[in-house]
């Protein structure tokens, strides 16, 4: 009976000869690239691409005389770049501080049924989230020519003390106010959204076993809402960290500010802007990488298998690639062989 043998596009990947003794011989490596563009030969124009604009922005970037990387470096880490880079980090954290205190006691009167009080919520974040946020940072810094002086006393009667406002509301305590208060309309609907998705009968049990409804809220419903709050308040953090520039237009020596009191001297304004980007890069990567954890620190309930951290999907991605370019020049080889066979 004749051994059975199979035909088609399957069986050219076999090898018909081998060496010496009756083994298999090796096929010859084919060249790198050849392995390379027969990984994903239907995605290959785009990766062309892709590739190659990559390799036109990076040549740019190190060839650009204007950029002049040794001046990058001499400023990037100089004692004035450094001053505005903690001021801008100080901002970003009391702004948000301010943002997501107020916007989660927004979001609570929202929902309540006293329509006083959701009407109140309703009207703050109508009127923060339509106002453009530089006119805000403006009127918190120009505050003293609407109200020259700021008392404390009896509403609608005599006032105990007054202080100058110039004095009370400083070009750093405008921009906090500014940006804050802005934070508060966009962090409330979050927060309300994160609550409203966690199903409302797990409140009524709770309160069916005698929780109050503080206890409920705390203990049952934050813990599941954090899962929808924590991804955009960590958008939200990043985009305030870049909206902080904004107070550059009241003198407030932040980071960008910084930079534009150096290149005003020097007169390198190219350079001086690509420490400043650079700055900002650095600091919304890390903070990318901490949302990431905070969300797997949450979403540890919901999940049977927590996901990978990034250096780990990293690593994956990277073994995945090499696998699949050996594969493929282990394929590109046999054809070769098969080939010369024939």
């Amino acid at each position: 009976m004749a051994p059975h043998t199979r035909s088609g596009p399957a069986a050219a990947e076999l090898p018909a000869a081998t060496g010496a003794g009756g083994g298999r011989e090796l096929p010859a490596e084919p060249p790198r690239w050849h392995a390379i563009l027969a990984v994903r030969p239907s995605g290959l124009p785009l990766t062309v691409v892709v590739l190659v604009l990559a390799a036109m922005g990076a040549h740019l970037l190190v060839t650009a005389p204007s950029i002049q990387w040794h001046v990058v470096a001499h400023y990037f880490t100089s004692s004035e770049v450094l001053d505005g880079l903690v001021r801008t980090i100080e901002l970003t954290v009391l702004a948000m501080a301010i943002g997501v205190g107020l916007g989660a006691v927004l979001a609570v009167m929202r929902m309540a049924r006293n329509p006083v009080l959701s009407g109140s919520a309703g009207l703050y974040i109508w009127f923060f989230r339509g106002a453009p946020l530089l006119v805000q940072i403006l009127f918190w810094f120009n505050l003293a020519s609407f109200i020259p002086r700021l008392s404390l006393g009896v509403p609608f009667g005599p006032s105990f003390t007054s202080w100058d406002t110039n004095h009370l509301v400083t070009p750093f305590v405008a921009a906090v106010l500014g940006l804050g208060l802005n934070e508060a309309a966009y962090m409330s609907e979050i927060v309300r959204a994160g609550i409203l998705s966690v199903d409302a009968g797990q409140g009524e049990a709770a309160a069916a076993l005698g929780m109050k409804r503080g206890h409920v809220m705390r203990r049952i419903v934050l813990p599941q809402a954090m899962r929808v709050i924590v991804p955009p308040t960590g958008n939200q953090m990043i985009g305030m960290l870049k909206s902080s520039s904004l107070v550059s237009v009241t003198s407030m020596p932040e980071l960008l500010y910084s930079v534009q009191l150096v290149y005003s001297r020097t007169f390198q304004t190219i350079p001086l802007l690509v420490v400043a980007t650079l700055w900002y890069l650095l600091m919304t990567t890390v903070l990318s990488w901490g949302q990431y954890y905070v969300e797997r620190h949450f979403g540890r309930g919901s999940a049977r298998e927590l996901p990978p951290t990034p250096l780990r999907r990293t690593l994956d991605r990277i073994g995945a690639a090499l696998a699949r370019l050996e594969r493929a020049t282990a394929r590109a080889g046999l054809d070769k062989h098969t080939g010369e066979a024939a």
